[in-house]
């Protein structure tokens, strides 16, 4: 396989006519931060936009977007921007791009549009928009697109094929290969193959399940496992999904009304994108069935079911409020809580946090570890050895995965008779030229991580998230002392606080001897210093000292006064 050289950057060449340049700016080594831009005679497509949820080692971070540095002074040159599908790791950063340039049109299905129209209207953006669907080609610039019907987690999902004067590339975006859709509504295998007949001379595929053997279970097996536990249950049961799924939410509703319960949404996005999805037809919902969460305490707890964001363990979601006692639904004994999702790598502990929280309050808590009750969205090896075999592309090069995903998914091409060498194993800001059918690493785009943080974007950098973490583990000393500028004897102090350090201040009083000798010499030994040069000597011997002393590496604030 052939992998990137995207560190140290290497900026790439000027783009030669009739070239195709594909950056991808999210989505490689992580899960979430979709995004990748084409260029092709001096236009840019863009497909997918999405977010990246912080792990614990980004505290105070509320979301990571994609890096949109390599594209702000070409804003203007971008034709459009195509969405795969609706999840957040696709759509929740386009409010953020949009904020650059308004006007960039936003090419989806139907439901797709309408979950980042919602959102949009909360940023205060109306958005150009074009619905497309399963079979339309439709012309943006240099670029022909189009789009392919593909079966995922979330109903109206496309995948698009690329036509340019370069080449082709087909992007699945996310995807499986389920025979028995809930919507009957299943990946275009026919397209596929016509596609392939074409010639497809880059696969761009989902990588999240090529080290999962055989194909992904079918949505279809998740129904009776929910109606089994509706029926043995005998006090309420809390449903914890993604807000977007859909297919899992019917399956609920389905099984409440076999049941005789009442559901109740819980949490704003999960009530806003139902409300989407039964206006537009993809929610069947049963007469008489929902009751607002206001109501819910006036029904007997066997006639109840809460379908409640939170699967993922976001401190804010419904279901951790729930765990914590912070929301108007008590959990107690006897109830019963279903994680219907999988767990997203990094957020393993927030997730065991809940379980445990509820389970402390009393509750049986059903996950995917211990029941069927849910299945993932994304294709498994067998499903994209199909793929390969069908479409037999000239060059791949594995997206939407960790690197463990797309060493995988690049393993399995090899196996279907793709040559090594065009199988491109990606960074985030790799940039890869296709013409004549051969696509190659030409470089590198500076790709960093840029935090939303309350209402700053971007200004936090990771340097301020190290500062936070040791604040968090380690604590802080400061140490505040006022030196004669002339002789270097101590005017004041040094006075020294602790905070998040389990021992007493009177510990510090045997190295306070060591830092005025320290300071003495140092004013001495150089009749030129600056008041910095005086706290970075505060600052070696408290950090030294601690260290060996209680093995902690504190942040150490000194404060030096010249008098």
């Amino acid at each position: 396989m052939t992998e990137s050289a995207a560190s140290p950057i290497i900026g790439p060449p000027a783009l030669d006519e009739g070239t195709l340049r594909i950056v991808p700016l999210g989505g490689l080594g992580e899960i979430g931060r979709n995004m990748a831009v084409f260029e092709i005679s001096g236009k840019l497509l863009i497909v997918d936009c999405g977010v990246l949820f912080p792990e614990e080692t980004q505290p105070g971070v509320d979301l990571i977007l994609p890096d949109f540095s390599y594209i702000e002074d070409r804003l203007d040159d971008v034709v459009g921007l195509v969405l795969t599908h609706g999840h957040e790791d696709h759509i929740g950063a386009v409010p953020y791009l949009l904020r650059l340039k308004k006007d960039i049109p936003l090419i989806g299905s139907q439901l797709t549009l309408a979950l980042i129209e919602a959102k949009l209207q909360e940023h205060r953006i109306k958005p150009y928009t074009l619905t497309v669907s399963e079979g339309q080609i439709e012309q943006f610039g240099p670029f022909e697109c189009e789009f392919v019907a593909v079966n995922h987690s979330i109903p109206d999902a496309l995948a698009v094929f690329i036509r340019t004067a370069a080449g082709t590339v087909l992007h699945t975006g996310d995807f499986k290969m389920d025979q028995l859709p809930l919507d009957g509504r299943i990946t275009d295998l026919r397209a596929f193959a016509r596609l392939g007949e074409e010639g497809v001379d880059l696969f761009m595929v989902d990588s999240t399940n090529a080290d999962v053997p055989g194909f992904t279970t079918a949505e279809r097996e998740i129904g009776p496992e929910l109606d089994r536990l509706f029926g043995q249950v005998k006090k309420r049961v809390i449903v914890a999904s993604f807000s977007s799924h859909v297919h899992r939410v019917q399956q609920v509703l389905d099984a409440a009304k076999a049941h005789g319960r009442f559901v109740c949404f819980a949490g704003r996005s999960m009530v806003r994108n139902m409300s989407i999805a039964s206006k537009l037809g993809y929610l069947k919902v049963p007469d008489g069935i929902l009751v607002d969460i206001k109501n819910v305490d006036n029904l007997p707890d066997d006639r109840v079911v809460l379908m409640s964001t939170g699967s993922q363990g976001e401190p804010m979601a419904a279901l951790s409020r729930m765990a914590n006692g912070d929301h108007r639904i008590t959990v107690g004994k006897g109830d019963t809580v279903i994680l219907a999702s999988s767990l997203i790598p990094g957020n393993e502990n927030a997730v065991f946090r809940v379980i445990n929280g509820l389970l402390k309050l009393g509750a049986d808590v059903i996950h995917k570890g211990n029941a069927k009750v849910h299945v993932s969205g994304h294709a498994s090896a067998g499903e994209l050895l199909y793929c390969y075999n069908i479409l037999k592309p000239r060059n791949v090069m594995p997206v939407h995965g960790e690197t463990r995903h797309l060493i995988a998914n690049g393993k399995l091409a090899i196996q279907t008779g793709i040559a090594e060498e065009n199988v491109l194993l990606a960074d985030d800001g790799s940039v890869i030229d296709l013409k004549d059918g051969v696509a190659r690493f030409v470089g590198a785009v500076e790709c960093g991580f840029v935090y939303v943080d309350g209402s700053s974007i971007g200004e936090i950098t990771d340097a301020d998230l190290k500062d936070r973490r040791i604040l968090g583990e380690e604590g802080f000393i400061s140490i505040i002392t006022v030196v004669n500028r002339s002789t270097g004897k101590i005017v004041s102090g040094p006075d020294i606080h602790a905070r998040g350090f389990a021992e007493d201040d009177s510990v510090f009083d045997e190295i306070k001897p060591k830092i005025n000798a320290a300071l003495e010499e140092a004013v001495i030994s150089n009749k030129d210093h600056t008041p910095y040069q005086l706290q970075q000597v505060v600052r070696r011997v408290v950090g030294t000292w601690v260290n060996r002393r209680y093995r902690r590496r504190p942040m150490i604030i000194p404060v030096v006064l010249e008098a």
